[in-house]
């Protein structure tokens, strides 16, 4: 079993020291509160609707932000799943993070872009299987309309992951309301994981947010869930206390057979 933290976070735009700040008074307050695990929204760091500021703010993994991240999570104890602009190869990836302040950074980048708005600023990455171990559990990581393909969410489950975190931007509107409060639980039992979907709120210079992060467990239910302003949800994950549900609900088991 273990704690986790999820930051539904207003970002200061492109004001990357400010997002930063954020982030590690999030993971000093998630450690208070016992969390060992810290999610925060997609493109957290250096905000979603920064535009063509956002490749200026891109950097390596190597670099000095996902530095600034290993330092906050290695002092506070707390592993941080943050969002960011990764520049790689000559390209610019919509991406995200995981560090725990010793190992090597596990990163992320999005596979499905959403609207021309993303594709002008970012190069897709081919679907991957992002996976990682924290504390004993095997996570995985998605981004924002990644989760909404269903191929994806099956690929991570179906190769071990126990939960997926999924750093979003969903935008205010019926559709976002309705992935928050029905395709992620959805998500979460069909693949019998638990899945943190954690979305930026309020505004910045493009887009208004929907908030709503939900915490969803492998029986459809929610954890924690947020409403539509800055908040911080904890959440116990406990895998054993769902064995009925995935005795009740193979669906991993009974792919293919007859």
């Amino acid at each position: 079993m273990i704690r986790i933290a999820a930051l539904q976070m207003q970002t200061a735009g492109a004001d990357t020291e400010a997002n930063l700040e954020r982030i590690e008074q999030a993971a000093r307050e998630a450690a208070q509160s016992r969390a060992t695990l810290l999610i925060t929204p997609e493109l957290g760091v250096t905000s979603y609707g920064g535009g063509k500021d956002i490749l200026d703010l891109a950097e390596a993994v190597d670099g000095p932000l996902v530095a600034r991240l290993t330092d906050i999570a290695r002092r506070t104890g707390v592993a941080i799943v943050a969002g960011f602009a990764e520049k790689a190869d000559g390209a610019v990836y919509n991406a995200a993070v995981y560090t725990d302040g010793k190992g090597t950074p596990s990163v992320y980048r999005k596979s499905h872009l959403y609207g021309d708005y993303e594709r002008d600023l970012f190069s897709p990455e081919r679907p991957s299987t992002c996976l990682f171990v924290h504390a004993g559990m095997t996570l995985g990581m998605l981004i924002c309309y990644d989760v909404e393909f269903p191929e994806n969410v099956r690929r991570l489950a179906l190769a071990g992951a126990e939960m997926i975190l999924v750093p979003t931007a969903t935008p205010m509107g019926a559709s976002g309301s309705f992935i928050a409060e029905k395709m992620i639980p959805v998500r979460a039992f069909e693949n019998q994981v638990f899945i943190a979907y954690i979305n930026n709120c309020g505004h910045d210079d493009r887009f208004v947010y929907a908030g709503q992060s939900i915490i969803a467990a492998p029986d459809g239910g929610a954890l924690a869930q947020a409403g539509l302003t800055e908040m911080q949800l904890v959440a116990e994950i406990n895998p054993p206390a769902y064995a009925r549900s995935r005795r009740e609900n193979s669906y991993l088991e009974d792919l293919g057979t007859d």
